[in-house]
């Protein structure tokens, strides 16, 4: 009795651990419809084609050029987004920075969109890194003067980003600690998550200038993730009146930041 007690008990250990190998991709990476109208020809944006190493097929990226005339390179800020959103979602978001004189970049995710190969974490660092590598090799923009800028999902690449190439400024929105952290408040143990974005890890090692923003009424990503991430990088949290999707960007706060930076240059 014991023994068919036993093994019905580690055969349903091993199938939970199966089913969770084959799962987490699918909910880490919850991509949306790829829209069925391919991108705008809107003055000022200009869509980039990555080749990421390790990822089969092209991921795009659109450039957004600064709206303020500027006689030199432009700074660029470098946005990754959620993990349910696509670049398409935020091309009109970034009014405020285009008019101080900033390109902003949105990148894809391999498997997003329309962009190929399959998303993880591998190939997202491999895809920020295609990124930079990209942007310094234009004449048009001040690859030195880059802000990095992650939206919960995308803080793991812009924390990749700022570890893996020079960053002037790292800002972090609605960020989770680690992969595992979550996991672990779904009754998943952390061993077993496969794409793990440690944020912490990563702010550990990084000691450049820092802004991390969470919303207060966040119930996908509690704000005690952001309160963690601050002190790490040993910054006050700025908490905004918003939970996690519905949070305006605080233009005043982030203005103040970078010009702090001395940025724009």
């Amino acid at each position: 009795m014991f023994r068919t007690v036993l093994r019905v008990v580690v055969l349903s250990l091993v199938g939970c651990v199966v089913v969770v190998l084959l799962a987490q991709r699918r909910m880490l990476f919850p991509r949306p419809p790829v829209p069925a109208i391919a991108p705008p020809e809107t003055p000022g944006v200009e869509r980039l084609l990555l080749r990421p190493d390790g990822v089969d097929g092209e991921v795009e990226a659109w450039l957004l050029r600064p709206t303020t005339p500027v006689d030199r390179p432009a700074p660029v800020l470098v946005f990754t987004h959620g993990n349910g959103e696509l670049v398409d979602h935020w091309l009109p978001v970034f009014g405020a920075p285009r008019g101080w004189g900033f390109a902003v970049l949105l990148v894809e995710y391999p498997g997003y969109g329309r962009s190929g190969g399959a998303p993880s974490e591998d190939s997202i660092v491999a895809t920020m890194l295609a990124a930079h590598d990209l942007l310094a090799a234009r004449a048009d923009v001040d690859v030195g003067s880059l802000v990095a800028w992650g939206r919960s999902l995308g803080a793991g690449a812009a924390c990749a980003l700022a570890t893996r190439r020079p960053v002037s400024a790292l800002v972090l929105e609605s960020a989770f600690t680690s992969v595992p952290a979550m996991a672990r408040t779904l009754g998943v143990p952390g061993f077993l998550v496969r794409d793990r974005f440690d944020n912490v890890a990563a702010l550990g090692t990084w000691d450049g200038p820092t802004l991390v923003l969470h919303g207060e009424r966040d119930t996908i990503v509690p704000v005690a993730h952001g309160e963690r991430l601050a002190e790490v990088a040993g910054v006050p949290l700025v908490r905004l009146p918003c939970g996690h999707n519905d949070c305006a960007r605080p233009w005043n706060v982030v203005r103040e930041f970078l010009a702090a930076q001395g940025l724009p240059p």
